[in-house]
């Protein structure tokens, strides 16, 4: 038997009309938190957008290649023995260069001839000092040192006039000695510091002994005797010796005779003047010899001297040339390398957000090096997120041999902050999602 469906409410029943109320009223409450919940996530999105940090800039550098130049030769004679000393360049070539540098032909002791002169003044200095005055005491020849004059003038050596009765400085005696090497003069002033050749030698032996010249002997004054002998390790230490005298540094760079009644007599070392060279003592028995001493500028702040020694040269000529292509070799071996141009471009950085700037050297850059010295490089650079036109991003350094030079770098153009828009719409890399 069918059963009758139970009656549908009245619309007007209040009791249907309030569950409808209460339905609309929840539906409205449920959407608004819903808006609510979405709104508040967006706002919190946005504000997390907006906010976060980005990463920062990418920097991709490429620092400039330094072009290294070829090794430098050392062009040394190519017969009899010679070495170099060069002072003032440790930074560059070792502290080993202040020593014997390079040197050809060995190291034996051979006659030294007329350098000879240079021991004896340096001797005669160490016992007779100029003083205070400079010129010291007044020597007077006698009748026996006028001798000297026809004894060496038939010994084919160099003489210089020396009546007898006439008189001079102990300076200028020893002026007269070095400058256009009179033997007469050298063995006068020996016997006039010492009372005899035995005392000067005796002398020499203890001032030898004293500054650790052991490969050096002398048995007279002049030179002549071809049993003045030393090495050119002995020399070179010589020479640094004699340039370290204010007295004969002076001297021996004097291109002529400033004494009275000799003036004019020309120096024996006709390179005086040439490639720096400014010393020191030539020497002629049977071969050429030359002591010699050179100031040479090459960019670094103060001069090198260049103190070098050949011995039993073939000729005066040749001996000259050698000595010049000596000193040339060691000039021309160093070098300005240019590192960079100021503004030169060395990387850039960029954005994910598409900002770009170049990184610029701030100013030009150079080194002085010696040789093949090789030249590193090394770039240090910033984070950098947002910067302007000129703003210092970093520094690049360049380090050749003890020298180093850094420059500053600066952007070139201008990395912006992201936009709004970019930030809202790349939520993976501002956020990270």
């Amino acid at each position: 038997m069918n059963q009758p469906f139970p009656p549908s409410p009245a619309p007007d029943d209040p009791a249907e009309k309030e569950k409808r109320r209460r339905r609309r009223r929840t539906s409205r409450i449920v959407a608004l938190i819903a808006t609510l919940v979405v709104l508040g996530l967006v706002a919190t999105y946005v504000s997390l957008s907006l906010t976060a940090p980005v990463s920062a800039a990418v920097a991709s550098m490429h620092p400039p290649q330094v072009p290294i130049p070829a090794a430098a030769t050392i062009a040394l004679p190519q017969t009899g023995e010679a070495a170099v000393s060069v002072s003032g360049a440790n930074d560059y070539l070792g502290p080993e260069a202040d020593g014997v540098f390079a040197s050809s032909g060995g190291n034996g002791a051979l006659p030294m001839a007329s350098i000879s002169k240079l021991v004896t003044a340096l001797v005669v200095l160490d016992a007779k000092p100029l003083g205070a005055s400079g010129t010291g005491p007044t020597i007077t020849f006698d009748k026996a040192d006028h001798a000297l004059y026809d004894k060496y003038f038939l010994l084919n050596a160099t003489i210089a006039a020396m009546p007898t009765g006439s008189s001079m400085s102990e300076h200028d005696a020893l002026e007269t000695m070095l400058v256009v090497s009179a033997c007469n003069y050298a063995e006068a002033v020996a016997d006039w510091a010492f009372g005899s050749n035995a005392g000067f030698v005796a002398a020499t032996r203890r001032w030898l002994a004293a500054h650790g010249l052991t490969g050096t002997t002398l048995v007279e004054p002049t030179g002549i005797d071809e049993r003045n002998t030393s090495t050119p390790t002995d020399l070179i230490a010589l020479g640094k010796l004699a340039i370290a005298n204010p007295a004969i540094a002076s001297i021996v760079a004097k291109t002529s005779l400033d004494v009275p009644s000799l003036a004019g007599m020309p120096n024996t070392n006709d390179l005086l003047g040439t490639d720096g060279v400014d010393g020191i003592k030539t020497g002629t028995l049977g071969g050429s010899d030359l002591l010699f001493s050179a100031e040479v500028r090459v960019g670094a702040p103060n001069p090198l001297t260049i103190i070098g020694i050949v011995l039993a040269g073939p000729d005066r000529g040749a001996v000259d040339n050698s000595v010049r292509s000596l000193i040339t070799s060691i000039s021309d071996g160093f070098h300005t390398l240019p590192l960079a141009a100021k503004g030169e471009t060395v990387g850039t950085y960029s954005t994910p957000w598409g900002s770009t700037a170049s990184v610029v050297l701030d100013r030009g850059a150079s080194v002085l090096t010696w040789s093949n010295t090789p030249v590193s490089v090394r770039i240090k650079t910033r984070t950098v997120q947002s910067g302007t036109n000129g703003e210092k991003v970093g520094t690049i350094g360049w380090v050749a041999g003890k020298s180093s030079v850094i420059v500053p770098l600066a952007l070139r153009g201008r990395i912006h902050e992201p936009s709004t828009w970019w930030r809202l719409t790349h939520p993976a890399e501002v956020l990270g999602w």
